[in-house]
């Protein structure tokens, strides 16, 4: 309990800027940051998003160059998304089991010019892979299966993990996949690589610009709401992180993350574990095009919002403005 007015005035500590820095209860530093990153097939390629103006995908030369560049600027870890070739999609998403495909060929080039200086984190889920967009296998009727796809996940991490991973990160919200990953993993030899569950996973309509950038928006049929969670629910994605936390996953994801700070908040504070969530597409989006209004100053908006994510409880944040924020933070 503080005291009354005027012997208490809580203006006192605000009154001057190294004062405010003195009492300020969050430090946000690049080190908090990880980097989504868009590979493309190609050398010397940069393809600019129309839905996410100021990111591009890269071939795997550029992508090289944007790691060397998130080590400089401080920035731990990159996470990689493929954009796959129409004429490599099929129905049961196996290229995402070729030892050499776009992301694991993008993995090995980083590792070879950064060794161990900067983490990878990859993307675990069939929609860059599959003909219809679904994050996993369809059944006669048009539904995603559950065991049927964790089997293909699991074959995708332990791919990725030769390749050099450091994050297994399965984004797709099968039940069951985690402990099966990581069982894969320990049997496998690879049982200091990392697994950040995307935990709660919801069923977002933040999420166009991102489809656009891994080409799933033009094939995706229907909808993911059968795995994806329900915009409503916060009990269930407590369900959802304790079991994922139960079948090994070292750290948790949150996804969308402002919309969805009251599910951060309550994650961390009921299991304490390192807690991250990802500043999606659409989020992105909203800021550069408020700024690009002349609603808000984009600076600010960018260290705001991340600010916010810190101050909800985040580990990390995964956000498009890394590099961004991260050479405002340095000076």
């Amino acid at each position: 309990m503080t005291g009354l007015f005027p012997d208490t005035r809580l203006r006192r500590t605000r009154a001057t800027g190294w004062s405010r820095a003195l009492h300020r209860e969050i430090l946000l530093t690049p080190a908090d940051f990880i980097w989504p990153l868009f590979v493309t097939e190609g050398e010397g390629v940069e393809e600019p998003i129309s839905s996410l103006p100021g990111v591009s995908r890269w071939s795997v030369d550029g992508i090289v160059a944007r790691t060397k560049e998130a080590v400089a600027l401080g920035i731990p870890c990159i996470a990689l998304f493929p954009n796959t070739q129409a004429d490599r999609r099929s129905d049961d998403g196996k290229e995402a089991l070729n030892p050499d495909n776009l992301m694991c060929r993008a993995i090995r080039s980083i590792r070879d010019a950064c060794g161990e200086e900067i983490g990878i984190l990859t993307d675990v889920a069939l929609d860059p892979y599959t003909a219809h967009g679904q994050d996993g296998l369809l059944d006669a009727k048009g539904y995603v299966t559950n065991d049927a796809t964790v089997e293909v996940l699991v074959g995708q991490s332990l791919n990725q993990a030769a390749a050099g991973a450091d994050i297994i990160a399965p984004s797709d919200m099968m039940d069951g996949r985690i402990g099966a990953i990581r069982t894969a993993l320990e049997a496998e030899g690879h049982p200091n690589i990392q697994i950040m569950a995307y935990a709660a996973k919801y069923a977002s309509a933040f999420y166009g610009p991102f489809r656009d950038a891994v080409g799933s928006s033009g094939v995706l049929k229907g909808d993911k709401k059968s795995y994806q969670m329900d915009p409503a629910n916060s009990e269930e994605a407590l369900r959802e992180v304790a079991l994922d936390l139960s079948e090994g996953a070292d750290s948790v994801m949150v996804k969308p993350g402002l919309p969805y700070l009251d599910i951060v908040r309550r994650v961390k504070e009921r299991f304490e574990v390192p807690t991250f969530a990802y500043q999606v597409s659409g989020e992105y989006a909203m800021i550069e095009a408020a700024a690009a209004a002349g609603a808000g100053d984009r600076d600010a908006l960018v260290l705001e919002t991340l600010t916010s994510f810190k101050r909800a409880g985040c580990s990390g944040v995964l956000t498009y403005h890394a590099a961004h924020a991260a050479k405002l933070l340095n000076g």
